[in-house]
């Protein structure tokens, strides 16, 4: 079976210069942003980023594991007992991405890199 890995966190929060700010001070992470989207450095291991989004949303934590098929992963989740949370959204020269929610509520993240051009 092919493995899955981690690749990308994101925190969820309502006020971004102030999540930004304690995590600054907490570990020291370089965070960039607003207009960088708030990216998060944390000087080793995986990166991320904060986002700010509405109240239905709540404040959360979640990783992004790298798929192969975004489709193809969302129905497996159905098949599982979970559910599409944000159906998939590409982002042009970078990949595709959705949210599910596991049977108990968890949201994760999938991510599909866009393929880059092979070298010559």
């Amino acid at each position: 079976m092919k493995k899955h890995p981690v690749i990308h966190f994101e925190i969820g929060c309502h006020q971004g210069e102030k999540t930004r700010d304690f995590f600054t001070g907490l570990f020291g992470w370089e965070i960039s942003g607003p207009e960088a989207g708030f990216m998060i450095n944390t000087g080793g291991g995986i990166s991320g980023h904060l986002s700010e989004l509405g109240p239905e949303w709540g404040n959360y934590v979640t990783v992004y594991v790298e798929v192969e098929d975004v489709d193809l992963y969302l129905k497996k989740a159905s098949e599982l007992g979970g559910k599409t949370l944000v159906p998939p959204v590409h982002l042009p020269g970078q990949g595709t991405f959705a949210w599910l929610g596991a049977p108990e509520g968890n949201i994760l993240g999938i991510w599909k890199p866009e393929k880059s051009a092979p070298e010559e």
